[in-house]
């Protein structure tokens, strides 16, 4: 019999904060965290606006000297898992380590070092540049660091997918908890690509919205005037916990990790399979894992990215995953038009909005959704929030590359 995996701990940073109670607020009164980029100047970019991290203090996580050894995305993740870890309530002093581990990635990893140490290498030639550059840049250290962090000596390793990372991390911490090879993991993603370089190669790929003169009204999932979607940053990490362990010690536990759907489109290295191929087969393999059918999903989650080509796609993969008839009844919104793309944390982020949608019944909305596109027709709770019962979630994330994942959370 399959062990049942349960949340019972969330943490994060994001560019709507990083208390939990706060975020989610933000979120369900439908709050963007978008503004004009403030790190560097983005004069030259063709799109100049971010979800920016802007309330976090990385003194409260790391010394001085663990900062200046760390790129910014290990910063974000190791915040995101102590946050978890003390919401969960586990007294890590008294935990077995060996059982415990870690699944945190990140799709870029350290992009702001290598901006930083390219910088060296030209204006101060080889020798000046950090023996800490290459453990800094490497994306398996958000979870290398987070285990050092939390002294967890059980399965530990990065997952780097693109955007659907911290989705493919948080399913590979369930199979291992499945498995019996550890009895609580840390997973999730973090990523800190806000950067002059990060900005320039995703405006090169004329993905990102040029709306810069209306930051907060930029990211607008399924709206027929959506433009590219907004870069932005940040980690998210969950406590998976084997639910007859988490009910022993007494765990607040926020829902059921049910299911968890893994596809490739084996298509195009940037775009996806015509008609969302790839994404339908993921969210009916995230279906079948839960032992549910497309009755039992009341909200949806997309990866609603605000290009043309994504909402189109994953609007077609909902119809052809649920049925055209029950795919027009099931609540869908898209938490970037608040938060912006944070790329490989992207489905950490929105699996704590799942989490908390589903215990507190209400879906989250997408804002900015003004006007309405013929190829994308189903409820994306435009504009304001939806008081309703979620017996059933669906989180999706779809990255470059054809990664699909769909993952499925229930009620308790």
């Amino acid at each position: 019999m399959k062990r049942k995996i349960v949340i019972t701990g969330m943490g994060l940073v994001s560019p709507l904060g990083s208390d939990l109670a706060l975020f989610w607020e933000r979120i369900s009164s439908g709050k963007s965290g978008i503004r004009r980029i403030q790190a560097f100047d983005a004069s030259p970019l063709a799109s100049q606006i971010a979800g920016e991290v802007i309330e976090f203090d990385a003194n409260e996580y790391l010394s001085s000297k663990e900062q200046r050894r760390m790129d910014m995305f290990c910063h974000y993740a190791i915040a995101a898992a102590s946050r978890a870890v003390k919401d969960s309530g586990l007294d890590m002093e008294k935990e077995d380590p060996t059982r415990m581990g870690a699944a945190v990635g990140s799709g870029i990893g350290g992009l702001q070092t290598l901006e930083t140490q390219y910088g060296v290498l030209l204006e101060k030639g080889p020798d000046r540049c950090s023996p800490f550059m290459i453990p800094q840049m490497i994306s398996n250290m958000a979870s290398g660091n987070i285990a050092i962090a939390q002294n967890l000596k059980g399965p530990n390793f990065g997952v780097v997918s693109a955007c659907a990372t911290a989705l493919h991390s948080i399913g590979a911490g369930m199979r291992i908890i499945e498995r019996g090879d550890a009895d609580v993991m840390l997973a999730g993603g973090s990523e800190a690509a806000v950067c002059m370089l990060g900005v320039c190669g995703f405006c090169t790929l004329r993905a990102l919205s040029t709306r810069n003169d209306e930051p907060e009204r930029a990211s607008r999932p399924f709206d027929a005037d959506r433009n590219g979607f907004v870069i932005a940053e940040g980690g998210a990490v969950v406590v998976l916990e084997e639910m007859e362990r988490a009910k022993k010690r007494g765990a607040r536990i926020y829902c059921e990790a049910a299911g968890i759907g893994m596809t490739c489109d084996a298509y195009h290295m940037t775009a996806p399979a015509e008609g969302g191929e790839g994404a339908t087969r993921a969210m009916q393999l995230g279906m079948a894992d839960a032992g549910l059918g497309p009755e039992d999903i009341d909200y949806i989650n997309a990866h609603g990215t605000s290009t043309q080509l994504n909402d189109k796609a994953e609007t077609m993969a909902i119809k052809s995953a649920f049925g055209k008839d029950r795919a027009r009844k099931i609540m869908i919104s898209s938490s970037k038009s608040m938060t912006g793309h944070l790329l490989g944390a992207a489905g950490g982020i929105e699996t704590v909005i799942c989490a908390l949608a589903t215990q507190n019944g209400v879906a989250p909305p997408t804002i900015n959704y003004e006007t309405p596109d013929p190829a994308c027709d189903l409820d994306y709770v435009p504009n304001t929030a939806k008081e309703t019962k979620i017996r059933a979630c669906m989180n999706n994330s779809l990255g470059f590359g054809g990664h699909n994942a769909s993952l499925v959370l229930k009620a308790m």
